[in-house]
């Protein structure tokens, strides 16, 4: 699994939301990825560029290795971050697999996906979880049943610490039936 999202500020509150959402998909068997912080520094996406910047090369091959993804973004202006929306553009990379060819289960399909917005007040947090759940639509990913939204003007992250570990745990659960459903072909 990979988990991507926070700020580039060190200890975000979403990278903490991010990281609880992990041991919940940890304890549930999933090892865990992640791409956070100054990791999610990259170039903006451009599908004409042919130079290969190192942590979208990172991002990309992570992405292709999951068979499930957290993402976490904070709510700037009742919107996902432009630095995890970057990160997210990257994955249309994944269009083709690694040798350049169309792949036949391009994006996020078929991949479990649990979102997580942090947010200073409920409309901001609802609008940026509707987001986060419309680009993994968007990219043919299946959102878990519960998504997580964090208004840090009213609560903690350790108060939603059981919501954060359940979408963990429901993304693992995910990638383990994503994983016999190909044994079976």
């Amino acid at each position: 699994m990979l988990a991507i999202g926070g700020s580039t500020r060190a200890g975000s509150t979403t990278e903490a939301a991010l990281r609880i959402a992990a041991e919940g998909a940890a304890d549930a068997g999933a090892a865990v990825r992640f791409v956070t912080g100054p990791d999610l520094l990259m170039p903006m996406y451009d599908g004409r560029a042919d130079d290969v910047d190192p942590a979208r090369q990172r991002l990309v091959e992570g992405v292709r290795w999951a068979d499930g993804l957290l993402v976490a973004s904070p709510g700037y202006h009742g919107a996902v971050s432009g630095l995890v929306k970057n990160a997210l553009d990257h994955i249309e990379d994944l269009r083709v697999g690694p040798d350049g060819t169309p792949t036949d289960t391009p994006y996020l399909e078929g991949v479990g996906v649990g979102c997580i917005a942090v947010a200073q007040g409920w409309q901001a947090g609802v609008s940026t979880l509707h987001q986060l759940r419309t680009i993994v639509h968007a990219l043919r990913g299946w959102p878990t049943p519960l998504g997580v939204v964090i208004n840090t003007g009213q609560d903690t992250v350790e108060a939603s610490t059981d919501a954060l570990r359940i979408v963990g745990s429901q993304v693992a659960e995910f990638a383990r039936m994503r994983q016999a459903l190909r044994a079976e072909a």
